[in-house]
């Protein structure tokens, strides 16, 4: 029998996850054609997150858990979910049950049509601000005309990823991750289905405007070189406009002299040259810094416990099947 494995990234989750797990047990049970495994990811939650999930596990054999040794962010926590799944097929759904588990049939029919990445997109957002949905809606427009790969508008992570999928995202070991644009980038057969997202079920959203602001140069700088060649443009055209005012100034300072005049004006191209290169710096800063961060060669992530097993590192070997530098250990 073949075997899907339901990934769930979970921070801080302790107000929703026995909700969740109703809510997928009612849906997992009307499927009897496939086994199935529950794979939570603690990703360094500070509340009881944990002791709930090994409650549940204890109630439900299908569960399993990865405890991750810290908080690594929500795309780590999902390639070390992915490391982990023993499944034939992946399904990515988050604990605030936004995205209604009620779906996962509709992704499986299609899956055995011979689909391999079946993702829902949004047809409404329910619970969000305007500001959000026109800032989303914003950031994909402009990522999609800077960028050679087409990234999925008002789609999440929420989506069925078949075993070759699971095994191309996990060649993917950059540190900053834009893991929504890497479902892009890999190709494969992908089919959409639409659905209302719903407010969260319970407790508060972990995505505040500044860490979805970073996550936006995340997934620029990661998928598009074009801020540098913008850069490079305005330079050159400031340069340009510059040079011609140059002549110009020394052609009238030739012909009829020139008084000590035009302080404001001095000021004004002072600074508007240096804010030129300043923000050329920035830009060209973001990408030197992703090219810092990769040559250090660090592990993704660290696991602390993986189904009641604690995990030690094992430096000079790592697992291809758990990750980077970690291995489990009995007890």
């Amino acid at each position: 029998m073949r075997k899907i494995t339901i990934l769930v990234p979970a921070y801080n989750e302790e107000a929703v996850l026995y909700q969740l797990h109703d809510r997928l047990s009612t849906v997992l049970n009307t499927i009897h054609s496939y086994e199935f495994e529950i794979l939570f990811v603690n990703d360094g939650s500070k509340d009881r997150t944990l002791d709930i999930i090994k409650e549940l596990k204890e109630l439900d054999h299908r569960i399993s858990y990865v405890d991750l040794s810290r908080n690594f962010g929500k795309e780590t926590a999902m390639i070390a979910g992915l490391d982990y799944t023993t499944g034939d097929a992946v399904i990515i759904i988050d604990a605030d049950l936004q995205d209604p588990p009620e779906l996962i049939p509709e992704m499986i029919y299609y899956w055995e049509k011979g689909y391999d990445d079946v993702y829902a997109k949004r047809s409404s957002r329910a619970g969000e601000t305007w500001l959000k949905k026109w800032t989303a809606n914003s950031f994909y427009s402009i990522l999609n005309k800077i960028t050679n790969v087409p990234i999925q508008k008002n789609t999440g992570d929420f989506r069925l990823l078949d075993r070759r999928c699971i095994n191309a995202l996990k060649l993917l070991r950059e540190t900053q991750r834009y893991t929504k644009g890497m479902f892009s980038w890999i190709g494969y057969n992908k089919k959409e289905i639409l659905f209302d997202r719903e407010p969260r079920a319970a407790g508060e959203t972990k995505w505040n405007y500044f860490k979805l602001f970073n996550l936006a140069i995340e997934g620029i700088t990661s998928f598009t070189t074009a801020p540098l060649r913008l850069s490079a443009i305005s330079g050159f055209i400031v340069s340009f406009v510059a040079f011609c005012y140059l002549i110009l100034i020394v052609a009238k300072t030739l012909l009829f002299g020139e008084t000590v005049q035009g302080y404001p004006s001095l000021m004004a191209v002072i600074l508007f040259l240096g804010g030129i290169q300043l923000l050329s710096l920035g830009i060209i800063g973001e990408y030197l810094g992703r090219v810092f961060n990769e040559t250090k060669k660090r592990p993704l992530y660290f696991v602390d416990e993986y189904n009641n097993q604690k995990i030690t590192n094992e430096e000079g070997q790592p697992s291809r099947r758990i990750g980077v530098g970690v291995r489990r250990t009995d007890g």
